[in-house]
């Protein structure tokens, strides 16, 4: 239910772009977040750091895009947010030595603080792979061309946290007591 919750948003955008234009479906993804925050914050009674960080630039970017009736704000969207998520991690890990996926989901996961820094840097990684891989189908084709890499280039993030689940899983600590 949560992966559905996940992918709502995004495919509401998909058909509303196909079915009408950039602009219908730039108003259709701003409401179905708006929706889809409402019911993770009913559920939870909380939004993580990163949902209200999508939330505000996707308002922010989709009210530009609608307002001055220019798709280059929505584009740019996942740009913005991909730079400012490498920034933050990579400024708390070598500015401040601080793990913030640690502080984040540390209480979830009990791993040793090298992999945590391993992990760190892939997601800095990552992040910066997907902020130029957006920033460039933005800049360089079409609005179609952007809103199919953005619907198929969902295959990025399942494949960086299939092979992150597949990198972590040999160090987790069990919680069975050795026979």
């Amino acid at each position: 239910m949560k992966l559905l919750l996940d992918f709502f948003p995004i495919l509401l955008f998909f058909g509303a772009f196909k079915l009408y234009d950039i602009y219908t479906a730039t108003g259709v993804l701003m409401a179905a977040t708006v929706l889809q925050m409402g019911i993770a914050w009913f559920s939870e009674r909380r939004l993580a750091p990163m949902q209200k960080a999508t939330l505000v630039l996707i308002l922010l970017f989709g009210s530009l895009t609608l307002l001055l009736h220019d798709d280059r704000f929505i584009k740019w969207k996942p740009t913005v947010l991909y730079g400012a998520m490498a920034l933050a991690l990579a400024v708390a890990l070598w500015g401040f030595k601080k793990n913030f996926l640690k502080m984040l989901l540390g209480a979830q996961l009990d791993l040793p603080a090298q992999i945590w820094g391993r992990l760190n840097v892939a997601w800095i990684a990552y992040c910066v792979f997907m902020a130029a891989i957006n920033g460039y189908v933005a800049a360089n084709f079409s609005t179609e061309a952007w809103v199919n890499f953005k619907l198929w280039g969902y295959a990025f993030p399942i494949v960086f946290l299939v092979a992150q689940g597949l990198y972590i899983s040999p160090h987790l600590k069990s919680d069975k007591p050795a026979a």
